[in-house]
Order: structure tokens, then C-alpha cells, then sequence
């Protein structure tokens, strides 16, 4: 839909980055493949995310989203999504990346990294979970393993609604001190 783009396909896909490990298919990534409108100057990975998330869940957002002159068409001339590149090595690139500083931030990227197979250093505070890759069925995985190591007991819904490593590290603090209080 939008303006600056012609055309546009998503493709779950195994060699998107993530944890190979994760057998239940939940390793598999959401990447757009978009090619621009001729006669316009070409959006941006980052102008497309902004877009997609005024019209979609951020857990539908894909992962990557990569800009192609031309889709690869099969012998019959439908796109060949078997002949889409893998998304390239910007994807882990973040323009501001503010690096976790708190105990609670560090362990929460810690657990980011491995639910997503991210590399750590690549999740910074302001990092969407779904923009890194996550999705439903890795949400679960976060949550059960983030309420294992701060002991807390935090619905899944929070995640979807606290999306950042700063929110949650919020949201955890603000609830163990809740329970030292003994509310």
C-alpha cells in the first residue's frame, strides 16, 4: 500500500537470523521483499518499517525487509520465492542502538539473543522483540524464560505490549519491587 512501492512479497524463511536450534518451525523469519515504484526515489528499509507499523501488530511486522530492483519469476512468470536472496548483513544494524546497561537490561537481551538467535551484541534497549525477529511462538519461549530468571511471574500479553528490553526492564523492576512491598 505503499506509495513508493510497486510491488511487495513475505516469505517465512529458515536462513533469515535465528536460532537454527529451534525445531518446531519457530526458527523460521518473516522477510518483505519489496521493489520500488519506477518513477520514484526508493524507500528505505527503515521509511517501510515505520509505515508497516501503522497499519499492522509488530508481531507481524517481517524481520527484514529487503528493496529488490526486479522479483526472480519462475519459467511461467510468478515470483520464485525459492530465488530470493537471504536477507543480507544489515539486518542486525540499528541506527539508534543504545546498548544495555542494567543488570536487568543485560539479562533480558541475554535471554533476546538466545530465544532469537541474535547475536547480543546486535539487541539494544530500544530494539522491538517482533522487529528482531520474534513472534508468537518465540514470545512464549521469552516469556517462560525471562519469568524463570527474575522470578516473577509476567503474563505473555506483556511482552506484546512492553516491546523494548528498556519496557520490560521497567515493567520487571517496577514488579519485583511491587512484591518487596508485599503488594
Amino acid at each position: 500500500q505503499h506509495p513508493a512501492v510497486q510491488a511487495a512479497v513475505a516469505v517465512a524463511r529458515e536462513d533469515a537470523p535465528g536460532d537454527p536450534s529451534l525445531a518446531t518451525g519457530a526458527g523460521k523469519r518473516l522477510v518483505a521483499y519489496v521493489m520500488p515504484e519506477q518513477d520514484q526515489e526508493p524507500p528505505t528499509p527503515d521509511v517501510l518499517r515505520q509505515f508497516l507499523q501503522k497499519q499492522l501488530p509488530d508481531y507481524m511486522a517481517p524481520a527484514a525487509i529487503m528493496i529488490l530492483d526486479a522479483f526472480p519469476l519462475t519459467p511461467n512468470g510468478k515470483v520464485d520465492r525459492k530465488a530470493l536472496p537471504a536477507p543480507d548483513a544489515a539486518y542486525g544494524e540499528h541506527k539508534n542502538y543504545v546498548a544495555p546497561e542494567s543488570g536487568v537490561e543485560l539479562k533480558l537481551a541475554e535471554i533476546w539473543s538466545v530465544v532469537l538467535g541474535v547475536e547480543r551484541e546486535q539487541i539494544g534497549v530500544f530494539d522491538s522483540f517482533f522487529e528482531l525477529g520474534g513472534h508468537s511462538l518465540l514470545a512464549t519461549q521469552a516469556i517462560s524464560r525471562i519469568n524463570a530468571a527474575f522470578r516473577v511471574k509476567l503474563p505473555l500479553r506483556s511482552l506484546f505490549e512492553e516491546l523494548t528490553i528498556a519496557n520490560m526492564a521497567l515493567l520487571i523492576e517496577e514488579t519485583l519491587v511491587k512484591e518487596l512491598e508485599g503488594e
